[in-house]
């Protein structure tokens, strides 16, 4: 049993701050009718739903049971995988769009992940990427003192989300930047 499967009934609560920014992720993403997605971290399924709703053809996957099945009771159209992202269970260009949000700072090698998130991506496929920003600024060594303190709890981390993207062999096309708690937060698309 993971962290998530006993956070998973109350998640939705836990991170309502993420909302606004993963909305403004899939909003710069634009999923298109028809288009296959992949959500590498889908949580409780929020995101997977309105990728859904956008008209999308959704294929879920986190590591957590318990999430997923949260996500199956909001995200019935999804197909929903018990995955890895460093091993992606899908073949070869098999998706138009691939988004994670608040998940790929989790990862202990990002660019993995990335090369893996290639793979699947059809040629021109676009990644959308909501991510922790790295700063040099107070908030974000507070919040380094935290994660290093209580990393079960407080796992995510601040990474240089632009330049591991691309350091990825991605381009990025578009990319804003807000604050959650102070925090910089990164939206991006990328191809």
């Amino acid at each position: 049993m993971t962290t998530y499967d006993t956070l998973s009934r109350w998640y939705d609560w836990l991170a309502a701050s993420e909302r606004q920014h993963t909305d403004a992720g899939l909003s710069m993403l634009a999923v298109q009718l028809g288009e296959r997605v992949l959500e590498i971290g889908c949580g409780t399924g929020r995101a997977a739903a309105q990728m859904a709703a956008m008209g999308g053809q959704v294929t879920a996957i986190d590591l957590s049971w318990g999430m997923l099945q949260v996500a199956g009771k909001r995200a019935a159209e999804a197909g929903l995988t018990v995955g890895d992202g460093y091993r992606l269970p899908f073949r070869s260009e098999q998706f138009d769009a691939v988004f994670m949000s608040f998940t790929l700072e989790l990862f202990a090698s990002p660019a993995a992940v990335l090369a893996e998130c290639r793979r699947v991506l059809r040629v021109a496929g676009r990644l959308g990427v909501v991510s922790l920003q790295r700063r040099d600024k107070w908030p974000v060594r507070v919040y380094d003192w935290v994660h290093h303190r209580w990393p079960v709890w407080i796992d995510c981390r601040p990474i240089q989300v632009c330049a591991v993207v691309e350091q990825a062999g991605f381009r990025v096309m578009d990319s804003a930047e807000t604050t959650m708690w102070g925090l910089p937060v990164t939206q991006l698309v990328a191809t």
